[in-house]
């Protein structure tokens, strides 16, 4: 997930707890926090699965939660909470990054758009397609969308490790990849991991969405009756056979992406109300009513002016960056190695997945871009190399989080669990090299552009 920094007010004389936290705030401000935590999660996950404490970890992943409201009760493995409830709010998240992107981002211009999303395209089409080659003829072969995924919060992660050495228009081109990445992800959830269709609950989702696109063309933005709505239309998404994540997707188009007042009548309001306070300096704050009434309506002016959209992404991006996806992570990427690593890396799946994000990501994201500048569809950002583009390319390969979720569908552990297991060591294994390498090439490129 990534989110624009924000400039804050420093407070001259925090309290002690404040002080405490600060480390941590400052932490969560950096590019690559997000990736630093969701490696620290996998981790523990692996170390936990291969541990003599292994049996505690299957047990909290497999333990039964549920709740009773009247008539309606509903009791699931804790796994299925973490993968179908809490990452339809992650799916949320990335909706809305796909609508802002589509609005006022790069995904808005076409001449600007074209490259990355050109990009994209080959950068899941070559994985797809050695995936399958390497499992044609074997049950398999259901496993190849999972290589043909980015995960954004890693990706820019490794970017945010060489700091200022890397151009904007890299992180720009990555990002917007990863944006169009993820559009492609969807589509390949909807249309090839969808096992059966209960028409009657597909028709409830298709009137509780037309109802959260009444209430945005009503005006309504209060962002709880969105949720209530969207519950139900992730609830009846889930009964219908499609993956209950796509709600989350869907659910975020429908929120309004307009302000209330626009950023003049903002401005002048808000120098206006600035005026009052500095009128009277020599009053306190807390003691002037004039100066209170100009921060309540300062404070209701930020609120108009803000869309529904930009906030629900402000504030939602942190609880989604440290603790949805690491808890995913957390639960997913336990896979037992012990006695299992030589078969697994002899698996087709295993071995499909590793080449599809270590040789079909580089190489189909690296052709694609080039052959949209050679024919003028696309254009290289400023001050971005060949060479740096390629190690770009490199560092899309690191699937993760949107991998692990694919596998997921494309071999459930009820029924294919040496599968699942073996999917789950090669994006673990593919995902590391990857990165490594895309973080080497893009060193080696920089730095001899600073030469």
């Amino acid at each position: 997930m990534a989110q624009t920094p924000t400039s804050r007010i420093e407070d001259p004389s925090p309290a002690l707890a404040a002080r405490l936290v600060r480390p941590f705030a400052h932490f969560a401000q950096m590019g690559a926090a997000p990736g630093i935590v969701l490696l620290a999660c996998a981790v523990i996950a692996l170390v936990w699965a291969n541990s003599a404490w292994s049996h505690v970890y299957h047990e909290l992943v497999h333990v039964e939660v549920g709740f009773a409201v009247g008539g309606f009760d509903i009791t699931k493995p804790s796994e299925w909470w973490i993968n179908d409830a809490l990452m339809a709010v992650f799916f949320f998240v990335v909706g809305l990054e796909i609508k802002r992107e589509i609005l006022i981002g790069e995904l808005r211009s076409p001449r600007a758009a074209a490259l990355p999303v050109i990009a994209a395209v080959g950068g899941m089409l070559a994985p797809g397609v050695i995936y399958a080659c390497v499992n044609w003829g074997q049950p398999t072969v259901r496993g190849w969308g999972v290589p043909t995924a980015t995960d954004i919060a890693f990706a820019l992660g490794v970017l945010a490790l060489l700091g200022k050495m890397v151009p904007a228009g890299l992180r720009v081109f990555l990002a917007t990849l990863a944006i169009a990445d993820d559009i492609g992800a969807l589509l390949v959830i909807a249309m090839f991991y969808t096992e059966r269709l209960e028409t009657g609950f597909l028709l409830y989702a298709g009137a509780a969405l037309a109802a959260m696109v009444a209430l945005n063309v009503s005006g309504v933005r209060r962002a709880w009756i969105y949720w209530i709505a969207g519950l139900f239309l992730w609830w009846f998404v889930y009964r219908s056979g499609v993956h209950a994540t796509i709600a989350g997707v869907l659910g975020a188009m429908t929120i309004p992406s307009r302000s209330r007042v626009n950023r003049h009548a903002f401005a002048a309001f808000t120098r206006s109300a600035l005026r009052t306070i500095e009128a009277e300096q020599d009053t306190p704050l807390h003691t002037s009513a004039s100066q209170q009434a100009a921060v309540q309506g300062i404070e209701d002016a930020c609120q108009k002016v803000q869309t529904p959209m930009q906030s629900l992404e402000h504030a939602l991006v942190p609880w989604v960056s440290f603790l949805i996806v690491p808890v995913f992570a957390l639960a997913n990427a336990g896979v037992a190695l012990t006695g299992g690593l030589a078969a697994a890396f002899t698996s087709p799946e295993t071995l499909g997945i590793v080449l599809g994000l270590c040789v079909g990501k580089p190489l189909g994201i690296t052709l694609f871009s080039l052959l949209a500048v050679k024919t003028g569809i696309g254009r290289l950002p400023s001050g971005v190399t060949p060479a740096m583009l390629h190690a770009a390319a490199w560092i899309a390969g690191i699937g993760f989080t949107m991998s692990l979720f694919i596998a997921n569908l494309a071999f459930p552990g009820a029924t294919h669990p040496s599968q699942l297991d073996h999917a789950k060591i090669g994006v673990l294994a593919g995902s590391t090299v990857a990165g490594l390498i895309g973080l080497a090439l893009l060193w080696h490129a920089t730095r001899r552009r600073g030469a």
